[in-house]
């Protein structure tokens, strides 16, 4: 696979280039050594495709995760607990997760565990491989990324999603890179509040 495009999100980039080259090179060295044709796997059984031979998401991931997994890269997760109450949420929001629940039920209201979970993080950085519906990727960007860095477990979160030419040789309803990029241009500058990298790759 190559790198197409990729897009900074409040100096996410920047943030890597000065701050972690090595975890930069190491992202594009994986992404160079998924053989695309390998992962061309997928019969199509959608009335506009029927019999095309397509690229398989499941292929892909698998891939992306052995790769990954080979150079220490983890899944994480950040546990939480909420309530109905606003005013808890907001005075909890930086709490750890012990603090959460006991200022919560010191309230008289009832604590509900939570979390959020990520397939990659390594020194700080965390890496999601996206080629799910576009809803998953909206999760990853303005939840999942967002709850880490809050969180203090990253300092940018990755998003790697298909560019619209390796998307429409895939199943219909996969996100691609043009719709998500334009996605979070259209927030605003400081939307989300997360540094982040948008990588959109092709075969």
């Amino acid at each position: 696979m190559n790198i197409a495009e990729t897009y900074s999100h409040l100096n996410g980039l920047e943030f890597l280039l000065v701050h972690k080259p090595n975890l930069w090179k190491e992202i594009q060295a994986v992404i160079s050594a998924v053989d695309a044709n390998k992962c061309r796997t997928k019969v199509s059984k959608e009335k506009t495709m029927r019999g095309r031979l397509l690229f398989s998401p499941i292929e892909m991931n698998a891939e992306f995760n052995r790769l990954l997994r080979n150079k220490s890269w983890e899944e994480s997760r950040v546990s939480y607990w909420v309530t109905k109450s606003e005013k808890l949420i907001r005075k909890t929001l930086a709490m750890s997760a012990d603090e959460q629940k006991r200022e919560i039920e010191a309230a008289g209201e009832t604590p509900i565990f939570s979390y959020n979970q990520t397939d990659f993080v390594k020194d700080r950085v965390a890496v999601e491989v996206q080629f799910g519906k576009y809803a998953f990727v909206a999760y990853d960007l303005f939840v999942k990324h967002l709850a880490f860095y809050v969180g203090d477990r990253i300092d940018v979160g990755i998003e790697i999603l298909p560019m619209k030419s390796l998307q429409s040789q895939m199943s219909s309803g996969v996100a691609y890179y043009e719709g998500e990029f334009y996605n979070v241009v259209r927030q605003g500058r400081g939307v989300p509040a997360v540094p982040l990298v948008l990588i959109g790759i092709e075969p």
